[in-house]
């Protein structure tokens, strides 16, 4: 089963869906400006990409994250990432997971990596 982490207006998620669709594969999509992901599937998401901050799943050119402040070093975890479940258009994308494995899809071929 994959799963794409998915936003129909980004360009780079529309590319990441097209080349998995061009290899056979019709994944899980999650339009997570839809169905944002809570805390739990948020820390779940980073261990399978093998992050160890919230802020490294975090959109620091979008602007919500300069007008929080967000790249202030002494903002802790629990606030980040309650930052991020309450302002899910901060989540890096498009984030493709395979099993126990995540990849985005900068450039989309990444996503090539786990599947």
């Amino acid at each position: 089963m994959v799963t794409i982490y998915h936003n129909p207006r980004c360009s780079k998620s529309r590319e990441t869906l097209a080349l998995l669709q061009a290899r056979g594969i019709e994944p899980e999509i999650v339009r997570y400006l839809e169905t944002p992901p809570d805390a739990e599937t948020v820390a779940i998401l980073l261990k399978k990409l093998g992050m160890s901050s919230v802020r490294q799943l975090m959109r620091s050119k979008e602007d919500l994250y300069r007008e929080l402040d967000l790249g202030r070093e002494t903002l802790s975890e629990t606030t980040l990432l309650e930052t991020l479940v309450a302002n899910p258009k901060l989540l890096e994308r498009p984030i493709v997971i395979h099993g126990e494995h995540a990849r985005i899809g900068r450039p989309p071929e990444a996503v090539l990596e786990i599947l």
